[in-house]
Formats: structure tokens, sequence, C-alpha cells
């Protein structure tokens, strides 16, 4: 004999997993009114779902950034997903907040830590993104998570929750804060591939290099000079793509670096973190 199942099992299921009322009541009839074994239903509806979507592309979403009180630590979450509607929606911007949360409290090494942490009702991240496929019907994953400390990390949320940044600066004065973020809009408009020169990855400078040498080649310098010019078009490049060497947005006639410095001339970022969507 079928369980019966009242409209009042159906709204708690759907308060307890987001799902709608036509899948929960579908989930209760099947797992004969029992709500773990209902949550185990949706759950596998989602990761069915989740392999037949596996090569479509979820490049909409939310991106987070979250600072503890202190502005010791700072976090980025992205949730990914197939179309704006469902970014916009709000119980998808809530369920990226609240990972976000744990992602700060927490503080794992990487994504795959973060899929473990419990949730809620024992529920890890992980479970929940898969249920979520199930309940949406998109393609949806927990694309990235950056963190980062330092003695005060300022945060930057771009254009809508599209980009997220974290900057880290060497002194948690909070007078600096404000500097902080005007860097972190640096970093999310000039999207610079490192802190300063040394920390430029080795092939990344070798390649530059190259390539600077070929187009003088290709111009008809002697090869003789290649080298000195590669190594010009080297310096141009960390220039431009450097944080603390780029012309600062704001003032053009200063680097980010000379900003910090007219604050304090000890001030210097130690590090940040960029996450966008696509």
């Amino acid at each position: 004999m079928s369980a019966i199942i009242s409209a009042a099992d159906v709204k708690k299921l759907r308060e307890m997993t987001g799902a709608g009322m036509m899948d929960c009541k579908q989930a209760l009839a099947e797992s004969e009114g029992d709500f773990d074994k209902a949550i185990e239903f949706l759950r596998k509806k989602g990761q069915k779902l989740s392999v037949k979507r596996a090569d479509r592309e979820a490049n909409e979403g939310v991106v987070l950034a979250l600072v503890s009180d202190d502005h010791k630590r700072g976090v980025i979450v992205k949730l990914s997903c197939e179309t704006d509607f469902v970014a916009k929606n709000e119980d998808f911007v809530k369920l990226t907040e609240k990972i976000a949360r744990i992602a700060l409290e927490k503080f794992p090494d990487n994504v795959e830590g973060l899929l473990a942490e419990s949730l809620e009702g024992g529920v890890t991240i992980g479970e929940k993104v898969t249920e979520q496929v199930g309940v949406i019907g998109e393609k949806i994953e927990l694309a990235a998570y950056e963190h980062l400390e330092a003695a005060q990390v300022c945060p930057y949320i771009h254009m809508g929750n599209k980009a997220g940044v974290l900057i880290g600066l060497n002194q948690d004065n909070p007078a600096f804060y404000d500097a902080g973020r005007d860097v972190a809009m640096q970093v999310a408009a000039m999207h610079p591939v490192a802190l300063d020169k040394d920390d430029v990855d080795q092939t990344v400078i070798q390649k530059e290099i190259e390539i600077g040498m070929e187009q003088a080649r290709q111009e008809g310098k002697p090869e003789s000079m290649l080298e000195k010019i590669g190594q010009g078009k080297l310096g141009r490049f960390f220039k431009d793509n450097t944080l603390l060497n780029q012309q600062f947005v704001k003032d053009n006639s200063l680097t980010v670096r000379d900003y910090l410095h007219s604050f304090d001339k000890g001030l210097t970022a130690t590090g940040f973190k960029h996450v966008t969507l696509g």
C-alpha cells in the first residue's frame, strides 16, 4: 500500500531541498514518505542529469568574495550554471553565499576540500550541488575557490557578481582599506598575471622574450640586436601585466606601487586572487 503524501510533507521537503513541488511529491511517493530516501532520490536524479549535461557550457553563475571580520582572511567562490536566469535566482545566490561563508569559516585548501565540507543536515556541499542539478535542470558546479591570508585582506565584487577579487596588504591599518579596495578594482579591470616581475613564471618570461625576438626578426632587425630587443619587450610586458608595475587606472601618472606608497612608504600588496565567470 502506497504511503499517503500530504501537502505538508511536500512543503517540508521543498523547504529542505529547494526542489520543485512536483519533484518533491514524486520523491516522497518513490520513497514511501521517507524523507532521507526522498532526498537521496533527488540527489540521484541530479547525478544522472550531471552525466547527461557534462559537456554543456556552464559560463553563467555567481562569484562572491568574502573576508573575515578581522580582515585577515578572504575567500572567493564561483558557483556556475548554464543560464543568466538561474544565476539571478535568489535561491541560487543564497546557496553561493552559504558556500562562501563555510569556505571562510573552514578555510579548506582547495575545491575538493570545500566540496567535502558539511552544508546543513549532514549534507556535504558536493551533495547539495549535485542535488541542485536535479532541482534546477542545468549543469551546476562549484567551479572555483580561492583563499588568501594577509595582514589585511580587501575584497571587491565586480559587475553584479560576475567577478571577485581579493587583495592582501602587508599592514593592517584600517585607514588603508580603501586603498586596498582600489587596487582590487585595478585587478578586476586590468587582469594582471602576477604581483611583481619576480612572481612571473619563468616559462612565461621565456615565451615573451621569444615573441619579442621573433617580432624584431620579422621587422628585419639584425640577429645581434634580437636578444636586447626581446629583453626590452619583456620590460614592457612586466609594466602591462604585473600588478605593482601597472599604471594605476585612477591616475596614470602613478604605478600601483606608487599609489600604495602615497599612503605609507612601507605599504605594499602581498598577493591577490581573481575569479571571473566564463
